[in-house]
């Protein structure tokens, strides 16, 4: 089965010394599963210039349940986004509002189904010369400039409390029996874990990826990198797809992944003057 693809290009992001352009994708593929159950998204702001938000969620909980969870993700993400207004919410109020309130949505459909919906959330928002995270579960964040690891995310984990406490190392911790273990996420009796990021100033060359586990869990973050900076993101997305299934065998997870990458625009010269 191919993956599944959408590209978006954002208005133009300007200062007084940069102009890029925001390029972006989300691609998903079901992996080996019989349903998908992550989600992902893309939105540029109604009203606000050169803003757009990318989401991801990766829903758990048998019966379609996980799929709702996710689902609600995005839909408070789009939600909250479209009604953001810099002058009376900060950026890391608003992104804390999506996980937060998706949260409370997810625990109440608990009470409605016989299901046991939970998902992980990354929530990505880019402004002019200025970008902001905030992620909860085991789905990640990365930021690459021109193909080298700015940061990621630290997934709230079992596994990766081990790699913290020096009692296991990254390989280990991709083929612990319990790596899917997670200490927070959205719908859970807790209040979910929330760590938000922020960048700037940006520049052209500057990559953002989120992606679920189904693609973390085969490709190391140099690989990410360099396709990431190589390709536009709807060639990155599709064969970092490709290398996850490849490597999974036949017994890969949901894929799915966003990304935003800047790409810097050549000033066209002025024409010369005819003789």
């Amino acid at each position: 089965m191919n993956p599944s693809l959408s590209s978006l290009t954002a208005p133009d992001t300007t200062t007084a010394k940069k102009r890029y352009q925001a390029e972006a994708c989300v691609a998903k593929h079901v992996g080996d599963r019989s349903e998908q159950q992550d989600r992902a998204a893309v939105f540029a702001h109604p009203s606000r210039r050169g803003t757009l938000m990318a989401v991801l969620a990766d829903g758990m909980g048998g019966h379609s349940g996980g799929a709702m969870a996710a689902e609600q993700v995005i839909h408070k993400a789009r939600q909250n986004f479209e009604a953001f207004a810099p002058a009376s919410e900060s950026p890391q109020d608003l992104l804390r509002s999506i996980v937060d309130e998706a949260h409370i949505v997810i625990k109440l459909t608990r009470f409605t189904s016989e299901q046991d919906p939970h998902s992980t959330a990354v929530v990505f928002m880019l402004q002019p010369d200025r970008a902001d995270w905030v992620h909860c579960g085991d789905s990640r964040f990365y930021h690459f400039r021109n193909g080298k690891l700015v940061t990621r995310s630290v997934d709230h984990s079992l596994v990766e409390e081990l790699v913290r406490k020096g009692r296991l190392d990254a390989e280990g911790a991709l083929r612990h029996p319990n790596r899917n273990v997670l200490l927070s996420c959205l719908g859970a009796e807790k209040e979910p874990r929330v760590d938000i990021g922020h960048a700037s100033p940006l520049v052209g060359g500057d990559a953002f990826l989120l992606c679920s586990d189904g693609l973390w869990g085969y490709i190391g973050e140099a690989e990410m990198g360099d396709t990431l900076a190589r390709l536009s993101p709807r060639e990155a997305s599709a064969q970092l797809i490709e290398l996850a299934r490849e490597r999974a065998k036949g017994s890969g997870d949901n894929i799915s992944l966003a990304v935003v990458k800047l790409v810097e625009l050549v000033p066209k010269l002025p024409a010369s003057p005819k003789p």
